[in-house]
């Protein structure tokens, strides 16, 4: 994967190439500012909503005596700061998508934050949950900080990307007819279910069918289209259409779901099409890795040795201090 295919996979570079076959979007520039406040790892605080006050109160007690104070010097008011123009400009777009929409930057979409959303959806009605979403997502980061990491060619200079916030009209996709597709020197070589950890017995009855109207309606609208021979595909299976969902780069940043990275770039005669095939292969999703603090990932996958150093120097601080303790 070089960074010249991760420039053509944005948003805005596709979506005018394949319009009439996806969902109806809205592509705004995102002002420096804005980003800022994305990247700010201070307290969340979502603009625009709400302020938070914190105030700490010590109550201390022994058996001559209680005393009660306040320390006035402790409380503090956070408040995010406001974006008038990028807020009106934003709320008029929703308008204009039905009131509802899909927020994603120019690659990826927040969907390892829905958890933090109180109706768990990335559903939004203003840019205060376009922000709860993006502040709480490792994605959006990753888009904003890190785009190229994956690439093959590091030695050559990084694009400059000109960040936007893409609004897709709200529509209510079944995950289960989603199909992650796999194109190499423009060729469809495989089709996965994109959501492997569950079973659809759909899927099962109308195998033949779903395969054919993914490969007809690639040749027909997608083939030889797109700027680059190699990419992956998202199409979603609706209703006995097929539509244009996302497109990412060809490399191992995508997850592979239900093929393997030597499958895919042995670039075998196909597409071969895989589904999960019964109940017994049912799997956690992978995204609920993300509703915990990642060191806790880390500390349990033992993926991170300075940090379980760091957690075990901290466990034997705390074990000296209460035998410390016990000694007084």
């Amino acid at each position: 994967m070089k960074k010249e295919q991760v420039v053509h996979c944005q948003f805005s570079v596709w979506y005018p190439i394949f319009k009439k076959h996806t969902i109806k979007s809205l592509i705004l520039p995102l002002p420096q500012n804005v980003i800022d406040y994305l990247l700010d790892d201070g307290t969340l605080v979502v603009s625009g909503r709400y302020e938070i006050t914190q105030t700490h109160t010590h109550t201390h007690k022994s058996t001559t005596r209680n005393r009660t104070w306040s320390d006035d010097e402790t409380t503090a008011i956070a408040t995010a700061p406001e974006f008038p123009e990028f807020t009106s400009t934003v709320l008029e777009a929703i308008n204009a998508l039905g009131g509802c929409v899909f927020p994603k930057l120019n690659w990826s979409a927040p969907r390892d934050a829905n958890w933090i959303a109180l109706n768990s959806s990335l559903e939004c009605r203003s840019l205060s949950d376009v922000f709860l979403l993006f502040k709480s997502s490792d994605f959006i980061t990753h888009d904003l900080t890190q785009p190229f990491l994956h690439c093959s060619d590091q030695d050559s200079p990084d694009p400059v990307i000109s960040y936007e916030l893409v609004l897709r009209k709200w529509a209510e996709l079944i995950p289960g007819g989603e199909f992650r597709c796999f194109v190499k020197e423009n060729k469809l070589i495989a089709v996965s279910q994109r959501d492997y950890t569950q079973y659809y017995q759909h899927i099962l009855k109308q195998e033949q069918h779903i395969s054919q109207a993914i490969q007809d309606f690639f040749s027909q609208h997608v083939q030889y289209r797109f700027l680059d021979e190699d990419y992956f595909l998202l199409f979603i299976f609706l209703q006995g259409r097929v539509w244009l969902i996302d497109l990412n780069p060809f490399g191992e940043v995508t997850d592979s779901l239900l093929f393997s990275w030597d499958e895919l770039m042995s670039g075998e005669d196909g597409p071969a099409f895989r589904y999960t095939t019964s109940e017994v292969t049912v799997q956690p999703s992978p995204c609920l890795s993300y509703r915990i603090p990642r060191d806790f990932v880390d500390l349990s996958a033992g993926e991170d040795a300075y940090k379980l150093i760091d957690f075990l120097k901290l466990v034997g601080d705390g074990v000296c201090t209460l035998e410390n303790t016990s000694e007084i």
